[in-house]
């Protein structure tokens, strides 16, 4: 029986993905699973056959047949083949790319992208022959030249999402109350709760990890070490790769000044605020609004 642990993509181009912000593809064989992906900025939607055990943060789960996967990029995950044949559909994108239409959409807030909530579906054979449908029309819109292909594939990650919520989650799927994964899971879900800014005089109430443990009533080196473990990744990164997001649908989203940015981000000065997002994403604010203007 093969056994193959599968660590990245590498089918398509990454600029074009982070461009159009949405990718569809058809998965063949042993070397394509439940993805995991070097950049921790895409959404994901697995529809899988054959046997397979997922890792998902501290957890893990066995299945053999049709699988529903959702894969957040505030958590690690990867996944090991267990049988010679391995089929279906997959979809990343971007939290921008669904709120393109309306920006009081949440992805981490969804039941199915929630930090602690079960990321796995068996399906019957019904569901599955359903999905699959949806999953195909994806793949034949993306490469369609209907001038609203993108709200019709955003429709389509939505009903995949309304499918999947109808559904039981996997009961095989373990997940340990240890004290580690509560506080990841309150830090992260504390994080998320400070968006969307909705008024250039709102300031973020908190901008560092310190902010975050002294409202969790614990200390900073704790709520580090605890997110570390969980997701792999520093609370500072968290909370930067938050921010960061955020200044991008404010500058596509809005006409507030950078200045305006910059402070309700909880930047004392707009050149702090200018430091930090070419630090992050290689352009100044008004070049990336410049660039996505130009693409409009």
């Amino acid at each position: 029986m093969a056994h193959e642990i599968v660590s990245q993509i590498s089918q398509f181009n990454v600029t074009d993905l982070k461009l159009k912000g949405f990718k569809a593809y058809e998965i063949f064989t042993k070397v394509d699973p439940v993805p995991t992906y070097s950049r921790r900025d895409f959404y994901k939607i697995c529809l899988t056959t054959g046997h397979i055990l997922i890792h998902y943060a501290d957890r893990s789960v066995e299945l053999n047949g049709p699988t529903l996967f959702f894969g957040n990029p505030h958590v690690p995950y990867s996944s090991e083949i267990l049988s010679e044949e391995h089929r279906g559909y997959a979809c990343l994108f971007t939290e921008a790319f669904i709120k393109a239409s309306d920006r009081s959409d949440s992805l981490p807030q969804s039941p199915l992208f929630k930090i602690g909530q079960s990321p796995v579906f068996k399906l019957t054979a019904a569901q599955n022959e359903f999905l699959t449908g949806i999953f195909q029309k994806m793949l034949a819109e993306q490469s369609a030249d209907y001038s609203f292909k993108n709200d019709l594939v955003r429709t389509y990650i939505q009903l995949l999402l309304h499918e999947a919520m109808r559904m039981e989650p996997s009961e095989s799927f373990q997940t340990p109350k240890n004290a580690s994964s509560r506080i990841a899971t309150l830090f992260l879900e504390l994080l998320e709760r400070l968006f969307p800014v909705e008024s250039p005089r709102q300031m973020l109430p908190l901008k560092t990890a310190q902010d975050f443990a002294d409202r969790l009533s614990i200390h900073t080196n704790h709520l580090n070490r605890a997110v570390k473990e969980i997701t792999g990744k520093p609370t500072s990164t968290h909370i930067a790769d938050r921010l960061v997001s955020e200044a991008k649908a404010l500058l596509l989203h809005t006409d507030w000044s950078v200045g305006d940015i910059a402070y309700s981000l909880g930047f004392e000065y707009p050149t702090y605020f200018n430091n930090f997002f070419k630090k992050h994403t290689g352009r100044t604010p008004l070049a990336c609004r410049k660039g996505i203007s130009d693409l409009k």
